[in-house]
């Protein structure tokens, strides 16, 4: 099913993205200002207690670098996200968390996974696989766009480095792809101005009838029908002025 709702840059496209970027940043405020650690609260792959990290991994990060390098592209994904898909992002957005998580869950090594980063992973995969799927030249644009920031990002999905869960990248790069392919029909266009609809008649647009045939602007239009007066009288001093110009069918 396709659709036709256009792109809006309403408040909630930025709203969304600076709230859950500050949602993130005062869990970690809490961690420091409180001295608690948060990280067994993470993604504990193949064990029960380890599923609730599958919702909480997200918010926690190990430190203030993890937290600053995740910050930003989440923030500007997100936005791109609400911006082209606002009908579909939080469905992308909530149950992107939720694949993530379970994925990660899955394939993870023994270990409490944290972070952001899977979700940026989810929101890159799915941005870029949706343009391509969607064929249309706005959407494509945003995935090279997205190739050119984030490319480097597919270097992680592989076992590079063993402070790293390329895991939760991995799976979140799987997540994006598989809501691009369930959400491929679902394209979001702008509304069309009255010069692209198939029933757009020229010669009825005040402005375009100031072109001549072979393209050239003229200020003055000149009189192309005439307009005849007749004028009625019924008694005197009373009288009554008509205008009327021939059909094209006389």
């Amino acid at each position: 099913m396709k659709t036709s709702e256009p792109f809006v840059f309403s408040s909630g496209v930025i709203g969304y993205p600076i709230v859950f970027v500050l949602l993130i940043w005062i869990v970690f405020w809490t961690e420091v200002r409180f001295g608690v650690d948060f990280n067994y609260l993470g993604v504990r792959p193949r064990t029960l207690e380890g599923l609730r990290g599958v919702i909480l991994s997200p918010f926690i990060h190990s430190d203030i670098k993890h937290l600053f390098n995740n910050t930003i592209p989440l923030f500007v994904l997100s936005m791109a996200l609400f911006y082209f898909y606002r009908g579909i992002a939080w469905q992308i957005l909530l149950f992107g968390i939720l694949f993530t998580g379970l994925f990660t869950w899955g394939i993870g090594r023994p270990a409490n996974h944290i972070g952001a980063s899977g979700v940026i992973y989810l929101l890159a995969s799915f941005l870029f696989f949706k343009g391509i799927f969607s064929r249309y030249y706005r959407l494509i644009a945003l995935s090279f766009i997205v190739v050119f920031l984030y490319g480097g990002l597919l270097w992680f999905v592989v076992p590079v480095d063993p402070g790293i869960s390329w895991e939760g990248h991995l799976s979140g790069l799987l997540a994006g792809l598989l809501f691009a392919f369930i959400y491929k029909q679902k394209i979001v266009k702008p509304p069309k101005y009255e010069w692209e609809k198939p029933n757009y008649n020229q010669e009825d647009d005040p402005f375009m009838r100031h072109f001549d045939e072979d393209g050239n602007f003229v200020e003055t239009l000149p009189e192309t029908e005439p307009i005849e007066e007749i004028t009625e009288e019924e008694s005197p001093g009373t009288s009554y002025v008509y205008f009327y110009k021939k059909s094209k069918e006389e």
